[in-house]
């Protein structure tokens, strides 16, 4: 309880950005819903054969996993806000649709009778009869909306969207962090009880006010959307992105404080935005600018090719002249450590099944559990590389994020899993890498990715970002990444330190 209490301490400031953040994109996603949700709901009670199909397809929407709506938008949109809030308002309208249809529909038929009796128009009977008599049940339509949109926000974080779920993603990222997880968890379900609970309320005053309970309501919610209009905020010149982890958060940071020393351009970060394939979107869309990507995952992944040579600067090269022949991109200088894949274990299981290389792994493939990311378990240069060059058909894979790997080995859930070799908890756990006599895995040094445009833009960037090239081992990463996983520094400072230290920018 006394850690979780540090960890609140020092993260309050950032807690209180997630949580408004978060409340936000929820109370954005839920007005644009209730614009789309309500008045199609209306229309389809006048055209009932649409009814069905239309219900039914919102249904059919709110099947498809989120992740998966986010991943299709992001060619379009981006990164960021903006596919964040079409996927959750998409999430937003079954619920919203389906109550304004039942509601409207179950009105007392002699009521409506009576009304067209009276001589009321279909809209006006709609307007004085039926929908101050349905709103209830709209406004409970909109309180389940809410309450799903608030809960799938979290994931908004693995886009750069921000909220909750950017504390929660940090905490699986550094092993299962329970103290962080909770962190952003709990505010986020208390936050989704606050705003069910003042949706009741507004759903009580429906009962007796009728319409002007749902207007008051969808009032309030628009002034807080719009609040931040009233704020002002200069955009920046650069945006800068990195994938989850305490590695590529340490090197955005340095590009930052480089960039920001010698020129006059600003910077924005965008740490944290999960998966190869969700940044390189992000860069190749404009969404980003800049990112950390490393050399050999430049050729394997977005080259779909196989490195032609082990030599750590020939693959450079080779990624450098394919990333700008296929994507108009350019790799700047590649720094000198080496973040290549590596199987890990423990050094008791090595000693009790004499493991030294990877090969080794065949004679007890039956028995071994092992825990990789999804990406790795897809790549050639990971664990479909290893079933070919090594034989290997592993009885029990267990595919999981990167920062539940650590915990799931150091509990022995899991007997080998993928690490890469500059990451903290290499250190932490005492674990031991099994050789790759094939060279398997090709190097996998980071540099620098951009677009021509940027570079023909800002020329100067490549002279500043070049400094980086050849600077920092596998030692100081690995060091660098153990003091923001394990000793909870700010990846600013630690970036900073580091560049004071090499005299690139002033101290």
């Amino acid at each position: 309880m006394n850690e979780f209490i540090s960890v609140f301490q020092n993260r309050q400031g950032m807690l209180l950005e997630k949580i408004w953040e978060h409340l936000q994109i929820s109370l954005t996603s839920l007005l644009i819903a209730i614009i789309i949700a309500v008045p199609l709901g209306l229309v389809l009670t006048r055209y009932q054969r649409a009814a069905e199909p239309i219900i039914g397809l919102s249904a059919i929407m709110q099947t498809i996993p989120s992740l998966a709506v986010l991943a299709f938008l992001i060619p379009f949109f981006g990164i960021g806000i903006t596919p964040a809030i079409i996927a959750l308002t998409l999430y937003g309208l079954l619920p919203i649709l389906r109550n304004v249809y039942t509601g409207i529909k179950e009105v007392d038929p002699a009521l409506k009778e009576a009304a067209t009796g009276m001589g009321m128009s279909s809209f006006r009977r709609l307007t004085k009869v039926e929908l101050p008599i349905a709103t209830p049940v709209i406004m409970a339509g909109i309180r389940t909306s809410m309450v799903l949109i608030v809960g799938t926000t979290t994931i908004a974080a693995l886009i750069g969207a921000g909220g909750l779920g950017e504390v929660i993603l940090l905490g699986l990222d550094r092993g299962a962090d329970v103290n962080l997880i909770i962190l952003g968890a709990i505010p986020a379900a208390l936050l989704a009880i606050a705003l069910d609970f003042i949706l009741r309320g507004f759903e009580r005053f429906s009962t007796k006010f009728g319409i002007k309970a749902f207007v008051s309501m969808v009032v309030i919610v628009l002034l807080v959307v719009l609040s931040p209009l009233f704020i002002t905020s200069n955009k920046a010149d650069l945006v800068i992105g990195g994938k989850l982890g305490a590695e590529p958060e340490i090197l955005i940071n340095m590009y930052k404080l480089l960039i920001e020393e010698e020129t006059d351009l600003t910077v924005d970060l965008e740490p944290g935005l999960g998966k190869t394939a969700f940044v390189f979107s992000a860069l190749e869309e404009g969404s980003i600018d800049i990112f950390p990507e490393f050399t050999g995952t430049a050729i394997v992944t977005h080259m779909d090719a196989e490195a032609e040579s082990n030599d750590a600067r020939e693959v450079y090269e080779q990624a450098r002249a394919g990333m700008n022949e296929m994507y108009g991109m350019v790799l700047l200088e590649p720094m000198e450590f080496n973040n290549t894949y590596t199987v890990a274990t423990t050094q008791e299981f090595a000693d009790a099944h004499d493991l030294e290389e990877i090969g080794d792994l065949q004679q007890i493939e039956d028995e071994t559990v092992a825990g990789f990311t999804l990406e790795f378990n897809d790549r050639y240069d990971g664990y479909v590389g290893m079933q070919d060059v090594y034989g290997l058909d592993i009885a029990d894979v267990r595919t999981m994020e990167p920062g539940i790997r650590q915990g799931a080995i150091e509990n022995d859930e899991v007997d080998i899993i993928d690490a890469y070799a500059t990451d903290s908890y290499m250190v932490e756990l005492e674990l031991v890498t099994l050789d790759d006599p094939e060279n398997l895995f090709p190097p996998y040094q980071g540099a620098p990715l951009l677009r021509n445009e940027t570079l023909e833009q800002h020329p100067e960037l490549e002279e500043i970002l070049n400094q980086l090239g050849g600077k920092i081992t596998d030692e100081e990463m690995r060091e660098m990444n153990y003091q923001v996983d394990y000793e909870d520094r700010s990846a600013n400072d630690v970036a900073r330190e580091y560049l004071e230290e090499q005299g690139l920018i002033a101290g």
